[in-house]
């Protein structure tokens, strides 16, 4: 049974958020105590009020943005990532999605009830020598900024990043691009630890003329990543659309077939694949 605290929003990004945009929120313990989670892991959301059954409204999983210390580094903290999630469906309506709502018209200072963390299969290399492959879409960025933050902006007595962290963020246009100014931050630090890439489909094309999808920029660095991905402390973790992993395979696919290798038996047995995903 998962334990459940009510927590206080003491950070709002884009606090009125428009329709379909993301934004970054940060969730402080209402009452004593610490949270416990750990880079990788998610919580749930329990929103406000009932659904149409009249019951209240079941908990949605958002993954942690934050360290397992927090934006503040008192681990008394834990922040999300989320969109804002509204559309006209088949019957002409105007959908609005519960919980994402719900989190974005909240205010400085207003009580939430979580339940968790939960979540052990996307949780982040011990290995501070290995390299760890980030291939995220929207606020799939999560998990990510988790990782990255512990890598790079945080100094731990028994963890020290001495790899390489490789992102690669896909979304529809520049201004969906989250976290940006801290990546940023990150790699003119860590040069030769972190490597970033964006894939800006709606505003990016590649020497075809074609959209810029995740898929389409690793396409770039097709044989450097097959590199990589032979080597044995290669981690790969995906987060985001369901619709990216196909795009993501049928690289892979060739890669493989090239050097004489089933991606599947290879996938198996010599890399670890770590995938997020959600329609």
């Amino acid at each position: 049974m998962l334990e459940t605290w009510s927590l206080a929003i003491v950070i709002v990004s884009y606090a009125f958020l428009p329709l379909n945009q993301m934004g970054s929120f940060s969730f402080s313990l209402a009452e004593s105590g610490e949270v416990p989670y750990r880079e990788g892991q998610s919580i749930g959301v329990i929103p406000e009020g009932i659904d149409k059954n009249g019951k209240p409204h079941k908990l949605r999983l958002y993954s942690i943005a934050s360290s397992a210390i927090g934006d503040f580094g008192d681990s008394k903290t834990v922040s999300l990532c989320v969109k804002r999630l509204v559309y006209v469906n088949d019957q002409g309506e105007t959908v609005k999605g519960v919980c994402s709502n719900f989190l974005c018209d909240l205010k400085p200072g207003s009580e939430v009830t979580i339940t968790g963390p939960v979540g052990k299969e996307m949780l982040m290399p011990k290995d501070p020598n290995a390299t760890i492959i980030m291939l995220g879409t929207g606020t799939g960025i999560a998990p990510f900024r988790s990782f990255l933050w512990k890598m790079f902006f945080e100094k731990h007595e028994d963890y020290k990043f001495n790899g390489l962290a490789w992102l690669f963020l896909g979304v529809p246009t520049s201004s969906s691009l989250l976290y940006k100014e801290e990546f940023e931050k990150m790699k003119e630090k860590a040069p030769e630890n972190f490597r970033l890439d964006f894939a800006v489909s709606r505003e990016q094309t590649n020497e075809k003329g074609e959209k810029m999808y995740i898929q389409t920029r690793m396409a770039q660095y097709a044989e450097e990543l097959w590199e990589l991905l032979k080597k044995d402390n290669t981690f790969v973790y995906m987060c985001g659309l369901k619709g990216m992993e196909k795009g993501i395979d049928d690289i892979m696919v060739g890669l493989a077939a090239k050097d004489g290798k089933a991606l599947e038996k290879f996938r198996c047995c010599e890399i670890c694949l770590l995938v997020a995903c959600w329609c």
